[in-house]
């Protein structure tokens, strides 16, 4: 039997505790000092009312006061804060670390440094962990199609558990399989963590398509705006590949469970879309978020925290001006309070296609 104890008490944090707890696990819950009426609800009823389900009866839940007790003994540590959270969670766990813990992200996004460049949070997190302890534990991050309601319904589920070091996968592999949740593993920590952060973005822009379409007048035959949402997923799995590639990652992690399986789920509902319906339906940035209070939009952080490295690069020269229509775009309606307003001829030039008849036209 292993102790996990899972930092972080939201939706996803909470559904990993389910296949752990299944395969025998002592498996602890602990809040945040954002969550503390959840673990009272947990304590309490056993319900969590964001899954709107029982924890597991095994599930241990623990308040942020009592995390010292919490984290004692774990094996492995999961990390289940939003990506605003990481720097807050190395402090919070830092002082109980042992040697040979691993520590498991199921954490996404991506962050730029003062010098330009772009960095996947598993790296946040052990920059911030003191020394010598981030040279003495293990890294691992989770990455793919996973809804957390449907994880905790038990339904099947596939991802990749990722971490550069290779030995201490079949470990994780062994803990958490289970049925219905399938794992793969990859060290290809590169290429994981940069999907599965874009994703949200993208997840978002295939939203608009959505509002758009609600802006438009009804058609006589009901046709939607389906060729618009997936033009514009396509896109941004492209723009992933090129990131994905330009950082160093495996692009075959890009056409499969890390890239196109979690972009594809991310698109099918959730805060991403609906962020990006109302930018659809016209609505500035700034009035679109009083429509969403107190929610984390992973999509819009994705967006606002890589660009400043994205325009580093563009201007040292390391990325094509034109390479990433769809991301500067986003940045544009974000930071602008612009309305949509994408030129398709522009996706896809990194591509081996022919540009659009009319974009050859206009250059002849």
């Amino acid at each position: 039997m292993t102790i996990i104890s899972v930092v972080g008490a939201g939706v996803m944090g909470t559904a990993i505790t389910f296949p752990a707890a299944d395969n025998g696990h002592a498996v602890r819950l602990v809040g945040t000092h954002l969550d503390e009426e959840i673990i009272r609800s947990c304590k309490t009823s056993g319900l969590h009312p964001k899954l709107r389900r029982p924890i597991p009866p095994s599930v241990q839940p623990f308040f942020y006061a009592e995390i010292g007790e919490a984290l004692q003994g774990a094996e492995v540590i999961v990390l289940g804060v939003n990506s605003r959270g990481v720097r807050w969670a190395a402090e919070a766990i830092a002082p109980y670390l042992q040697p040979e813990q691993i520590i498991l992200m199921v954490t996404k996004g991506l962050e730029s440094t003062p010098d330009g460049k772009l960095m996947i949070l598993p790296d946040v997190l052990a920059a911030r962990l003191p020394e010598p302890i981030r040279d003495q534990v293990h890294y691992a991050a989770v990455g793919g199609p996973s809804i957390a309601g449907e994880l905790a319904a038990r339904r099947h589920t596939s991802v990749v558990f990722v971490s550069r070091k290779a030995e201490i996968l079949p470990r994780l592999q062994a803990i958490f399989s289970t049925p219905y949740y399938h794992i793969w593993t990859s060290t290809d920590m590169i290429g994981v963590e940069v999907c599965v952060a874009l994703k949200n973005a993208y997840a978002l822009a295939t939203g608009l398509a959505q509002g758009v379409l609600e802006r438009l007048p009804e058609d006589i035959a009901g046709a939607k705006n389906h060729n618009y949402a997936a033009a514009i997923f396509a896109q941004g799995l492209a723009e992933t590949a090129y990131l994905v590639q330009l950082l160093g990652g495996n692009l075959e992690t890009v056409f499969s469970l890390p890239g196109a399986g979690d972009l594809y789920v991310t698109t099918q509902g959730g805060r991403n879309s609906r962020m990006g319906r109302l930018l659809g339906m016209g609505m500035a940035y700034s009035q679109a978020v009083e429509e969403m209070p107190n929610e984390t939009i992973e999509g819009v952080d994705c967006v606002l925290a890589v660009m400043p490295a994205i325009e580093s690069l563009i201007a040292q020269g390391k990325i094509a001006a034109d390479a990433l229509p769809l991301l500067r775009e986003l940045h544009r309606i974000l930071t602008r309070n612009a309305e949509v307003a994408f030129d398709f001829n522009s996706f896809f030039s990194k591509l081996s296609f022919a540009p659009p008849l009319r974009q050859r036209a206009q250059s002849d």
